[in-house]
């Protein structure tokens, strides 16, 4: 971690997420504890999906998109949050494909200027049934494009 992280570029892809730390968050040094930040990720995303009404409602078997399982999960840790309030979660699409999709995040200032935590992770979307792999629906790969990050 260092003690300053470069500051983004303008928001050119993605959606920026308010998410709030709270007390709770920091751990015994007043850090934003670093399991912290997957949860923080992960509720953000939920709120955006759950605009395009993918939402798990407490049955998988009628879950759709909700039923996935994450394989890779990957962070780094740019510049401690020492504070709590509110920041935001820049999300987008690295790829979207038939079963699975790998996507980006930024955890950062409540503007998306200044870096703390940046990641990927990468899902599956299972049958709730036997637990293998099946595609997304249309109504999230119709979604899906507004969020994809420009080919570089």
């Amino acid at each position: 971690m260092t003690a300053e992280a470069p500051t983004a570029p303008a928001l050119s892809h993605g959606r920026l997420i308010p998410v709030t730390v709270h007390f709770d968050d920091l751990d015994a040094l007043g850090l934003l504890h670093n399991a912290r930040y997957p949860v923080l990720v992960e509720r953000a995303w939920t709120e955006l999906w759950q605009e395009h009404g993918v939402r798990f409602e407490g049955d998988w078997a009628t879950a759709g998109d909700a039923c996935n399982a994450v394989k890779e999960l990957r962070v780094s840790y740019e510049a401690p949050v020492t504070r709590t309030g509110t920041y935001a979660v820049h999300l987008w699409l690295e790829r979207l494909g038939t079963t699975g999709l790998t996507y980006g995040f930024r955890f950062c200032s409540p503007d998306g200027s200044f870096t703390h935590a940046r990641g990927t992770r990468v899902l599956v979307r299972l049958d709730p049934a036997t637990l293998r792999p099946a595609p997304w629906s249309e109504t999230l790969r119709s979604a899906g494009p507004a969020l994809l990050r420009p080919a570089d």
